[in-house]
Formats: C-alpha cells, structure tokens, sequence
C-alpha cells in the first residue's frame, strides 16, 4: 500500500470513528450514562465483537492491517494531551483540607481492592495462566491485577457528580478529591507493575537499570524542569495562551522519556501535568491546559476503536464468563466496600458512605489505559483483555442506576456544604475554567 493510500484510510477510518463516537455519546448522555460509554461503545462496535461479524468484510474494508499501525500511533499521540490535562485537574492539596475522611477514603479504597485483586490472580490460576507464566513468581502480573481492580476514572467520576449536581455535597467532593489521590497512586503501581513484567522492546534496560534511570527523570522533573517552567510562564512578557508551544512540547518529551524508559507514554504525560505550575487559586492557566485538553478529546475516540480492535465478546469462552464473574465481583466488592470502610473512618454517616464506595467504583476510561498497558506489555493477553474490559464496563454503567436508588442527591446541594467545598471548585468540571464546554463533553 502507498503512502498515499495509507493517508486516505487512516483519514477516512478516523472520520467514521469521530463520528460514531459522537453519536454514541450523545445517546448515551440521554440515558443519563457518562460519555465515555459511548465512545467505548464505538470502539467495540467497529471491531470484530459487531463489524468484524458483519457479512461482506466492512472490517478489514475500512481498518486494513496495514493501517492499523498508523491508527495506534495516533491513539498514543491522542493520550499524551488528554493525560497531561487530566493531571492537571488534581490538586492534591485538599489533603490539607481534609486531614481525616479524605485519606481514609483514598488509603481504604485503594490498598482494600488491590489486595483483593492480587489475591484474585493467585484464585484465579486453575482457570488462567498468564503470558508471562504462573502466576507464582510473576510478580508483574499480580501487581497489575492489583491496580487494575483498584483504579477510580477521574474524569468519568466529574462528569457523573457534575451532571447529578452533586458537586457541592460532601459525598461528591470527597469521592473526587479522594479517586484524585487514588489515580495518581494507581499510576505509581502500574509503572512498577510493567517495569517488573519487562518490556519486550525494552530488554536491554534492566529491573534495577528502569528503576534507577526513572528516579533520575522523576529528580529531574520535580527539581530542574518544574522551578524552570515557573520561571518561565511567570515571567513579565508573557501572554494569555503565548507558551502553549513550550507546555505541548514538556507534555510530549516527557511522554517521550518515560516511553523510552519502557513504560508508556501517558507516565510521562501524567508527570508532565503534575508538576504544571499554578496560579494562587490552585488552578493551572487555562489558557494554556485547555487547548491541549480539546485536542485530545477530538482523536481520543480513536484510542477506543484501537483498543476495541482486541475486544471480541463473541469469543469468549465458559472459562473467561468464570472470570468475568470473580473480577466483576472482586472489583465492585472491593471499592464498594474499601470506599464505605475508608468514609466510616473518616466520620461520614452510613448513607453518605455507601454513596462515596459506589461512586469510586466507577472505571471507565483511567481502566481502559491501563488495560492497554498490560495488554501491550504482554502482561495479559487478549481474552483476559476482553473480560476487564467488560468488568469496567460494567463498574462504570452500574453507578449512575445504584446512586439514583440510594436517592443520591436527595435535595439539591446545602449551603452549609458550599463553604466546605469552596476550595475545591475543580471537583465539579475535570478542568476549572469558567465559561468553559461541558466538561462532561471534554472528558470522558
């Protein structure tokens, strides 16, 4: 195939996946579900679980083998700019806030399903061997069952309290600012978990060698480049919007280095809108972060079609419903219950408890990534890919039906909340910008 016929598939293949995606979203947004359904939804739908069923071979028609490739290095490309925007939402300070229930909640709700789920691995060995052998020594693929079972979707989780007006109740901002804490620990695990399954691309970098090699980027990061970006942004000349080439390119070289590192380029990513200076209000220059988010949004329905490429339902067998079984039941009992024990602790009432573990036990896309990590580090391989997939899928769908029979909100939000939750505004939109989209449009 030439080049140019390459360019006409991958822009045709990428128009039919925007334009599905968007219409899919709107559909599921009328069923009061979170966005990212949809969109996921498409990528299913244009992969072997429905098109690839299709007579006349539509499939390999619109997404030849040969484009493929081409496909997933716009997908990851995708990611770099919708990962940097997402870490640059969190804000880690209502810790401070929130000395007790906050790190009740994130400490219950992470460590609690990720012990289940590394427990899970070794249950699950009569009826499952990973690629990388028994699950006995195969300290990668436990870890990574661990996080996989223990992530909340950030993104996902703000638009499903924004849309039920739920964001000035003390549920909804400790369910926020809580999964906030646990995404960025999630992250920390799942780069341990694929550093200690290896890489097969990166087989000349050992264990100790990534290990040490990423403390060094990590020391570089937080002590010369963040003080350097300060500076810069801050200085007298600078205008509204003006450095968005300099952020992109820190967004896009840190995603490089983690990536050559043999992790994945949403590491690097996620760093990079970490370590992203902020004005006195908390809040990182719109100006800047926003146009970076919308650029990731617009191609992000392509990371669901490549993903949804390795998702076929149809195939699954009795063994991987078994699985499915134990992993929905694992994950939904260990948020559920880890979230509720982690609010109990902190103070909160049984009710409002009960609604921070359901809320947390929404996965969606945060999932999604992190499935893809593991699949391409042969850390699982694709039937296990399929059965989590369809366990985040229906994490996230059971949210928003289980809070409306908890009547969650039951009135509208209290004022005497409102100052409690007056520093932590960016709960209710993943990205505070006033008079910005629907944030539930711009995340997913």
């Amino acid at each position: 195939m030439s080049t140019d016929e390459l360019v006409t598939h991958v822009v045709a293949g990428t128009a039919v996946i925007v334009a599905l995606s968007h219409l899919l979203r709107a559909v599921a947004r009328k069923m009061r579900q979170p966005a990212v359904i949809g969109q996921i939804l498409a990528g299913l739908a244009l992969g072997p679980s429905l098109l690839g069923r299709l007579p006349g071979g539509f499939m390999d028609m619109l997404f030849p083998r040969q484009v493929l490739p081409y496909l997933s290095v716009v997908a990851q490309i995708a990611l770099v700019p919708f990962l940097f925007a997402v870490a640059c939402e969190l804000d880690l300070r209502v810790l401070r806030q929130r000395r007790k229930v906050v790190p009740a909640v994130a400490a219950c709700g992470f460590v609690i399903p990720m012990v289940l789920g590394g427990g899970a691995a070794f249950l699950v060995a009569p009826l499952y061997t990973p690629p990388g052998g028994d699950v006995t020594g195969n300290t990668g693929f436990v870890l990574f069952m661990a996080v996989s079972m223990a992530v909340t979707a950030v993104p996902v989780l703000a638009s499903i309290i924004r849309e039920r007006g739920a964001a000035s109740t003390v549920a909804g901002v400790v369910s926020m600012t809580s999964a906030g804490v646990i995404d960025a620990l999630g992250w920390i695990v799942l780069a341990a978990a694929v550093m200690a399954a290896g890489s097969s691309e990166q087989e000349h970098l050992s264990l100790p060698a990534t290990v040490a090699l990423f403390a060094v980027y990590m020391a570089t990061m937080l002590c010369v480049v963040r003080p350097a970006l300060r500076r810069w942004l801050s200085r007298p000349e600078a205008v509204p919007g003006g450095d968005l080439p300099v952020v992109a390119a820190l967004a896009m070289a840190s995603a490089w280095a983690t990536s050559a590192l043999g992790l994945h380029v949403i590491f690097g990513a996620f760093v990079a809108g970490m370590i992203m200076p902020r004005g006195a209000d908390g809040e990182p220059d719109a100006s800047l972060v926003r146009p970076l988010q919308d650029s990731g949004t617009i191609l992000l329905p392509v990371f669901f079609m490549v993903s949804g490429l390795s998702v076929d339902i149809g195939a699954l067998s009795r063994t991987d419903l078994a699985l499915l079984g134990i992993f929905t039941a694992v994950a939904t009992v260990g948020k559920v219950g880890g979230g509720y024990l982690g609010a109990r602790l902190g103070g909160m009432p049984s009710h409002e408890a009960t609604v921070v573990g359901v809320m947390l036990n929404t996965r969606g896309l945060t999932e999604l990534i992190a499935l893809n990590i593991g699949l391409q580090s042969g850390i699982i391989d694709q039937s296990l890919y399929t059965v989590l997939v369809i366990v985040a899928l229906v994490t996230t769908v059971s949210t928003g039906p289980i809070l409306t029979l908890l009547r969650f909100p039951r009135t509208s939000p209290a004022a005497p909340v409102a100052a409690t939750v007056a520093a932590d505004a960016h709960a209710d939109a993943p990205l505070p910008v006033r008079g910005s989209p629907d944030p539930s449009d711009a995340t997913t």
